[in-house]
């Protein structure tokens, strides 16, 4: 699976970004879908994920009620909708796709590319 990621920027504190990441190459239905992230400094973490059929969602704590990840089976696309964004949403974030979890290991079946999200004060 080849993953791109898109939608990132530089947005105010308070303000919203939706990320998209496009996939192709294998059955996009057939893996669990997520979104990680990375601060400088910091390691890869968490933020969200969804299963195969959309019914099932995860998100890390800082994020939940801010972020809504969510999925398109016939446009082989996950997207993350970012609300309410603090600076310390700053990060690089990368899409990932995994056949074996809902809750997507930090090692996945594959990464896409990263997109930096800017938040400033």
């Amino acid at each position: 699976v080849q993953l791109q990621a898109s939608g990132g920027g530089l947005v105010q504190a308070g303000g919203s970004l939706r990320l998209s990441c496009a996939a192709s190459g294998r059955t996009f239905s057939n893996y669990n879908m997520g979104w990680f992230r990375q601060a400088p400094g910091k390691e890869r973490e968490f933020v969200a994920s969804i299963s195969r059929n959309p019914r099932n969602t995860y998100y890390t704590d800082s994020v939940k009620g801010r972020f809504t990840i969510s999925r398109d089976n016939a446009k082989n696309t996950v997207y993350l909708q970012m609300n309410s964004l603090k600076p310390e949403d700053t990060a690089v974030y990368y899409c990932a796709a995994d056949s074996r979890f809902v809750v997507i290991p930090n090692t996945p079946n594959y990464w896409g590319q990263g997109t930096q999200v800017t938040v400033s004060s």
